[in-house]
């Protein structure tokens, strides 16, 4: 404990001064992994095959010293805002340790975010410079600079795509576009002159400078600019090590978006422990890249390991018969084996579990798990699970199948994650510990609150809002009702504003019933349940194509659409049967009532989830406003 203690109190600086200082230790250690297009000038070859190329540490260093002088030769000072529009790729990290190490700050934006909110985002935070992915990216901000007057240059990462585009691109007069590689070149020249820039700039941040602003995405009204300091990823670097989720030997894949508070804050543990990082946002690729890489690390959103369960509980019902009896079989074994487990771990501090079970599991092992752990590049020592709920039967079949997920929990407000689970002592059905350094109270009403060095400083521009939620004392309200078991655990419940009660003044917590209904239905893809001021509870739930439709093919569907599978009776009589078997399980007040299968799932680009993909509750409910009504027209008290 005492040397937990002593690495959080001797945390450096800022992540800019731990990154000189990860270049100067390990400079011919791998640092980054990123897919590139193969050279085929010769021809014959794939023209769109791709391979994995890495930086050094040097290299890194190199690239990002030159960014951060182009930036300072541009005219950039302390804390003033740069922003970063751009999917999730290799770019992304060196510009933003480039702003990091320029001493300015860094403005996350989500390149799906639409034009009127980039602009807002890039006025409210002040940014003076943006990084762009593309030309679509920059089309943002063409014809909006009446609104951004101390916006004055972009960088391209594509530069060359973005060329046809940029000709024929209007509204960007006053404003200097180049390319990343133009930016380098720039600062190289710069350090030619100032050789010691970089680090003079480096040694001049002090902990509580800003670092970032991450905007939340608010399902009403305007995002907030979440202010994050430079201490903020310090602490977040050492006590994630601290912790044991980082370790100096991890390959560790990255896909999450990195304007998302989660992403961001594993770039900083992974410069404190130095390990590699590969580096690919495109989630169409997860499935491919997972057996190229073969990570020892990956972070994720639940409703990747929703997709991945329901995808292979899907191909066993295809294959029928023997092998889907078996999937089933195993399937309760690992959930068997892994709930055993654990309760032995938390009553005597060492996993065991009865004889008979190990058997059944290591039959299991050689028929199901491997083939599982393979598609994870069967090198997984553990995933970690945020952003939003994990369903404990997701979580216990996994670890049954030896692909341990540790679920964590932290809020934007929090630099991303600050409870965790252990390594060693995993519990499923909650969130873990609080890391070292950070401290969870609960509140009368059962409202989290969370104090710590990795807690915000508040929200820009917005000293009302920021009162609302952090205390003078430090602590902030997070929102999300829960407990905290005797070891220290914390549990989650809901979300203190998802919480409804019903008209009979019933309390219904939806988050722990869908997931319950995620848990038992492999062709789900989101379900919101209905009921505040209602009679009863209803759902909204939509279907994942991928799933439904090879079912529909084998259920006389076939030839039907997607929209008219849905429709149909018969899929209406399958979902109904998953909808009784949760209901068994419930109060009578919180029993689904009556359901609606949407048309088409839920997707970022309707404005229903976030890129982090958690549901925009308010919003699904007003599209689908008219459905809701209808499940409750000529309702009567039940």
């Amino acid at each position: 404990m005492s040397s937990v203690h002593s690495l959080l109190e001797s945390r450096p600086v800022s992540v800019a001064h731990l990154f000189l200082s990860r270049v100067e230790a390990t400079p011919g250690q791998e640092a980054y992994r990123y897919p590139a297009p193969i050279d085929d000038r010769a021809g014959g070859g794939d023209s769109g095959a791709e391979q994995w190329r890495s930086l050094t540490w040097a290299q890194t260093g190199e690239r990002v010293r030159a960014i951060a002088a182009g930036l300072i030769a541009l005219g950039l000072q302390p804390e003033e805002r740069v922003a970063i529009s751009s999917s999730t790729r290799v770019e992304w990290i060196l510009a933003d340790l480039g702003v990091m190490c320029a001493g300015a700050a860094a403005t996350a934006v989500y390149p799906s975010t639409n034009a009127d909110e980039t602009v807002y985002i890039l006025s409210d935070s002040g940014s003076r410079a943006v990084f762009v992915e593309n030309a679509a990216q920059l089309a943002k901000v063409a014809g909006h600079l009446d609104r951004l007057p101390g916006l004055g240059h972009a960088v391209l990462f594509d530069a060359e795509e973005a060329v046809p585009q940029l000709e024929k691109m209007e509204g960007l007069e006053g404003l200097e576009v180049l390319s990343l590689a133009e930016l380098e070149k720039r600062g190289t020249a710069y350090l030619e002159e100032h050789p010691d820039a970089v680090e003079k700039t480096v040694r001049a941040i002090e902990p509580e400078q800003l670092a970032t602003l991450i905007y939340t995405s608010g399902t009403t009204g305007r995002p907030k600019g979440v202010r994050l300091v430079h201490d903020c990823w310090s602490y977040q670097a050492v006590a994630q090590e601290a912790r044991g989720l980082l370790r100096s030997d991890d390959v560790q894949y990255l896909w999450l978006p990195l304007s998302h508070v989660f992403g961001k804050a594993l770039i900083s543990g992974q410069i404190q422990t130095g390990h590699v990082l590969a580096v690919d946002g495109r989630i169409d690729r997860i499935v491919t890249n997972l057996p190229a890489v073969r990570p020892t690390l990956m972070a994720s959103a639940p409703r990747i390991f929703e997709k991945v369960y329901n995808g292979i509980a899907g191909r066993a019902r295809a294959e029928g018969g023997a092998k889907y009896r078996i999937f089933l079989w195993a399937a309760k074994v690992a959930r068997d084996y892994a709930r055993a487990g654990q309760e032995s771990m938390a009553a005597t501090g060492r996993r065991r579990v009865p004889a008979s079970l190990a058997v059944r599991h290591a039959i299991a092992d050689r028929l199901v798990y491997g083939k599982i752990r393979a598609a994870f590049g069967g090198n997984l020592r553990a995933c970690v699970s945020g952003s939003a709920a994990l369903a404990p039967d997701i979580g216990y079949f996994f670890a049954g199948a030896g692909v341990r997920i540790l679920e964590g929990y932290g809020l934007t407000e929090t630099s991303a994650g600050c409870v965790v689970n252990p390594a060693d002592d995993n519990r499923i059905g909650t969130v873990g510990t609080p890391l070292p350094g950070t401290e969870v109270r609960v509140a009368q009403d059962g409202e989290i609150l969370l104090r710590g060095p990795g807690i915000m400083r508040g929200y820009h521009n917005l000293p009302e809002k920021t009162a609302e939620v952090l205390e003078s004392d430090g602590w902030l309200h997070t929102g999300d009702i829960g407990e905290v078991d005797e070891a220290g655990f914390v549990r989650i419940t809901d979300r203190k504003k998802d919480v409804f009660k019903t008209s009979g003044g019933k309390y219904v917590a939806p988050t722990e019933i869908e997931g319950r209904f995620k848990a038992i239905c492999p062709f789900v893809g989101n379900i919101l349940v209905i009921g505040d001021g209602r009679n009863f509870c209803s759902a909204l739930i939509t279907l994942d194509e991928t799933q439904i439709m090879p079912w529909a093919a084998s259920h006389g569907l076939g030839g039907l659409g997607y929209a008219e599978v849905v429709s149909s009776p018969q899929v209406h009589e399958l979902i109904d049967g998953f909808v009784q078997r949760v209901n068994g399980d419930l109060q009578r007040w919180q029993t689904i009532k009556k359901f609606s299968v949407l048309p088409r799932d839920l997707d970022v680009e309707h404005g229903e989830l976030t890129p982090s993909l958690k549901v925009k509750r308010p919003v699904v409910e007003r599209e689908y406003a008219e459905v809701i009504e209808a499940m409750y027209e000529g309702s009567r008290e039940a």
